[in-house]
């Protein structure tokens, strides 16, 4: 595969991997810390809307918004770095849990509602 084969997640997932490994930080990276740094920083992303109405946090300020954008890209960070740890492909994952999705939530029943999949 060359580089122009390679998806953004994987060239972001190398990237990641080499920046930890650049600072020598493979040992911290256990599951259990990078899932509980996960966590956080998808805290910091709730901030940003905590006690706004549902109308002024999808009309944040443009500041508010590069601010949330960070924030997101550190979760995104993360995500991508715990699933290299347990080598976990990411994208196929995501694929797969898409299709489970689609036969748990068949649009003509789900549209339109919230409803657990069980109540649809």
């Amino acid at each position: 595969m060359n580089s122009t084969d390679r998806s953004d997640l994987l060239t972001l997932r190398d990237a990641v991997r080499d920046f930890a490994e650049a600072r020598d930080w493979g040992q911290f990276h256990t599951p259990k810390n990078l899932a509980m740094a996960l966590i956080g920083e998808a805290a910091e992303v709730v901030e940003h809307f905590q006690w706004r109405t549902p109308e002024a946090s999808a009309a944040l300020p443009e500041a508010d918004r590069a601010e949330v954008a960070l924030e997101l890209a550190d979760v995104l960070l993360y995500l991508v770095r715990l699933a290299d740890v347990l080598d976990v492909d990411l994208a196929e994952a995501a694929r797969r849990k898409l299709a489970i999705n689609e036969a748990r939530y068949p649009a003509e029943k789900a549209h339109g509602r919230a409803d657990k999949y069980s109540r649809l």
